[in-house]
């Protein structure tokens, strides 16, 4: 269905005046180092709130994991309900209310910094650093090749035009304005969201003859389940899959645990709770955080089965099959033969909005990690805002090649990749360090780099979907995993998050007993023993 170019442009242009505009204030309230990095701690709650789950929330919510569900089931909507008790109500009041004072009291701007000053260790800093600045462009990437492939089919216009168009507008802002500027803009574009998810669910229920109707057809379409699927343990699009079957452990372990504990450990989420002034904000934003999140994963989880219904009613197929067996473009795709023109428009400034949002805020990241905390010349200080712009650039540039280069059903896979390793090297050492009056640094370095290292061998070597593109398992062993199913499709953080968390407790259990067997053997102690005794 052809998009009305006049009022594509109209809308378009409104919108990206209003981005622009969004950026500029950004841009002239950004006076120093300390507005650029954490918008000088004065962001009003709702703009925390928007500005979070807007980053959290990005085409590959919509687009990757819209097209996951559509392709295996609503089971996908346990993960809703890990990334609200999860990824909002733990985030912001278990972690959010510790890192905001901690990030006032030791003056940190990124999540490597808070990291390194609460442990007083210039390792820990560089080693977060470094594991944000080579993880995080692949989930970059992925987030540009979803607002990129969505463009191409909205517009069709050539994708390399897409995307570094696409990654461009983006840039300008970022650099320019800073934090602030992400943040205002990322309000805007939630808003956005909310409203393109709500009228893409009830048009979706509308088309397909009502809620009941839609569902009862959904469940009636069991029995089409792919053999190749029903193998390993799929029953339908609207049911779970047979437990500890393989689609089961890949759904809950990847999809499920993968990003809705990995949300913790988010380097470009963890900054914002350092953006406001005190913890009645927090609790505030949670209000308006909670039902945004719910609304915008439980409609793309929702109405990506569902779309099942639409394409076999009008096409006598399935919806991976009507995308050529590409679930990146089973959303799109939908939106494009099922929806009117000016849907069309709305939904793809939506789209576009949560690809920006996020994108915004993971350049601003890998920008502040490169140009402040990898700086050699920064020491841990407040340095000028131009080393910081450069890295932002570099990385954008480094991002985009990346998007080149990886293959296609990658959007999900790459979200799970990046939180996994995330959660696996940080959440252990940063509860910690958030909790503990003294952490201990030789228990936070143990748990980082076994957490980190247990993800890499699993990703390497086990976990089929990673270790057969890779090629180490095979090269080494001869086979794609070294271990028999279901372990290959056992994603990494199952087993490196507790690793991690094992090697910290392992490491303060030691630390304790060195202390306690110091404090025997010191001449005091052994003096008032004596006199114990003696008496």
């Amino acid at each position: 269905m052809a998009v009305d170019t006049l009022t594509f442009a109209v809308i378009t242009l409104v919108y990206l005046i209003a981005v622009i505009t969004l950026g500029y204030i950004g841009y002239r309230q950004t006076k120093g180092s300390d507005d650029f990095l954490v918008a000088g701690r004065r962001i009003n709650p709702v703009v925390l709130a928007l500005s979070y789950g807007a980053t959290f929330i990005s085409t590959s919510a919509i687009v990757g994991f819209g097209g996951i569900s559509a392709q295996l089931g609503m089971g996908l909507v346990w993960l809703t309900v890990l990334c609200i008790g999860v990824g909002v109500l733990i985030a912001f009041v278990v972690f959010g209310k510790k890192t905001r004072s901690l990030g006032q009291k030791t003056g940190a701007v990124t999540y490597p910094d808070l990291l390194g000053k609460c442990y007083g260790s210039p390792f820990i800093r560089k080693i977060s650093a470094l594991i944000i600045i080579v993880s995080m462009p692949i989930y970059t990437a992925a987030i540009l090749i979803g607002g990129a492939r969505f463009i191409e089919t909205t517009l069709s216009i050539p994708y390399d035009t897409a995307l570094l168009a696409f990654a461009a507008v983006v840039a300008i802002y970022v650099v320019a304005g800073g934090l602030i500027a992400v943040m205002y803009t990322d309000a805007l574009q939630g808003a956005i969201m909310f409203i393109g998810m709500t009228i893409l669910l009830i048009l979706t229920y509308v088309y397909l003859g009502g809620v009941m109707e839609a569902n009862s057809a959904l469940d009636a379409m069991a029995p089409m389940v792919p053999d190749t699927l029903a193998a390993i343990g799929m029953t339908g699009w609207a049911s779970m899959p047979e437990f500890l079957s393989p689609i089961w452990l890949t759904m809950i372990t990847t999809m499920v645990l993968g990003v809705g504990i990995g949300v913790l450990a988010q380097p470009q989420l963890a900054v914002r709770f350092m953006t406001v002034k005190d913890n009645r904000s927090i609790h505030r934003a949670v209000m308006v955080g909670g039902p945004f999140v719910l609304m915008m994963t439980g409609v793309a989880f929702t109405v990506g089965p569902l779309t099942n219904v639409w394409f076999m009613r009008n096409g006598g197929q399935l919806a991976v099959d009507a995308a050529g067996g590409n679930v990146d473009s089973i959303i799109p795709l939908f939106i494009n033969s099922a929806m009117p023109d000016m849907f069309i428009v709305i939904f793809m400034l939506a789209l576009l909005a949560a690809a920006m949002s996020t994108l915004s805020s993971l350049f601003h990241t890998m920008g502040t990690t490169i140009g402040y905390d990898l700086n050699p010349l920064s020491n841990g200080e407040k340095i000028s805002m131009r080393p910081i712009q450069i890295g932002t650039l570099v990385m954008i540039v480094v991002s985009t090649i990346v998007a080149y280069a990886l293959p296609a059903n990658i959007i999900a896979r790459a979200t799970v990749i990046f939180m996994g390793l995330c959660a696996a090297a940080f959440i252990p050492a940063f509860a910690h360090a958030l909790y503990s009056e003294k952490p201990s640094v030789f228990a936070a370095k143990l748990s980082i780099v076994a957490g980190a290292g247990s993800w890499f061998l699993w990703t390497a070597f086990v976990h089929v979907k990673e270790s057969s593109v890779l090629g180490l398992s095979n090269a080494l062993f001869g086979v794609q995993s070294v271990l028999p199913m279901p372990w290959g499709v056992v994603n990494p953080i199952v087993i490196a998050l507790p690793v991690s968390a094992a090697a910290l407790l392992a490491a303060l259990f030691i630390e304790k007993n060195k202390t306690n067997k110091g404090s025997l053997n010191s001449p005091e102690k052994t003096a008032a023993e004596i006199n114990k005794n003696g008496s």
